[in-house]
């Protein structure tokens, strides 16, 4: 799209996210189309990089009906993971640092090689070194948590932290398996990797698709999360957070009062 700036954008997201302070939508302000935001998007990323941060991997966003629905949103879409936004397993964090970060139970990934597009699912247990169950928390910078596509695509999938738990082979199968996300020991959401796009592993497949129109190949060792099996939770001030994946184990982090 003609005359938009996307460096200009990114910066206004990025002190956003700096200042955990939300802005209004910026999508038909300043007329943002899907590639766009994802130039903005790059341009958001590249601030971080610039200060030090490395690129570590890929996550996928909005791959079941749930999110799509809690969101209003209807499209997958992808984004970028730096090394600062990894939390370690049972770490805490701090919900001030954020707008309002919510969480949500993952599949997670960790690559030895690139899949090609469209690579036989039987193939792929030699292109994934291992799995793991994984929580992400997710923190827009628009005001209200409300955006459109564009608007979500440019503040790059509102990723803010992730968490990885034990890594383990891949196991035969992956399609259906069950998933809780407790707070505080009680089970708030409960779901089945069956709604990442049916199966997690269809995930990396369009990832891969999607991150390559936009230039970006996946690489050796990164990370790559598949998305949410349940819908995301609010993350408040001194809650305990674990996600179980059925047959993964789990991982947890912390919120600090």
């Amino acid at each position: 799209m003609i005359g938009v700036d996307t460096v200009g954008v990114a910066a206004k997201l990025g002190a956003a996210a700096d200042n955990a302070t939300a802005i209004a939508q910026l999508a038909d302000e300043v007329g943002l189309d899907v590639p766009t935001a994802y130039g903005v998007q790059a341009a958001l990323v590249q601030r971080r990089l610039d200060r030090g941060e490395r690129l570590v991997g890929l996550k996928m966003g909005l791959t079941s009906r749930a999110k799509m629905a809690q969101v209003g949103v209807d499209e997958v879409i992808w984004g970028r993971l730096t090394d600062v936004m990894r939390v370690p397993d049972g770490g805490t964090v701090d919900p001030a640092a954020y707008i309002h970060p919510r969480v949500e139970p993952e599949v997670a990934f960790l690559l030895d090689r690139l899949p090609e597009p469209g690579e036989p699912v039987g193939d792929f247990a030699t292109a994934v070194r291992a799995v793991a169950p994984a929580i992400e928390l997710i923190d827009s910078r628009y005001a209200d948590f409300r955006f459109s596509l564009p608007d979500v695509i440019a503040d790059n999938t509102s990723a803010a932290a992730f968490v990885i738990g034990p890594w383990s082979p891949v196991p035969a199968g992956l399609d259906n398996l069950g998933v809780l996300l407790e707070v505080d020991g009680r089970v708030v959401q409960v779901g089945s990797t069956a709604a990442i796009l049916g199966d997690p592993r269809r995930a990396l497949d369009e990832g891969i698709r999607l991150a390559g129109r936009h230039g970006v190949r996946l690489e050796s060792g990164w990370v790559f999360l598949a998305g949410a099996a349940t819908a995301a939770v609010p993350l408040r001030p001194g809650a305990h957070v674990r996600a179980v994946v059925e047959k993964l184990g789990t991982a947890s982090l912390k919120a600090s009062a």
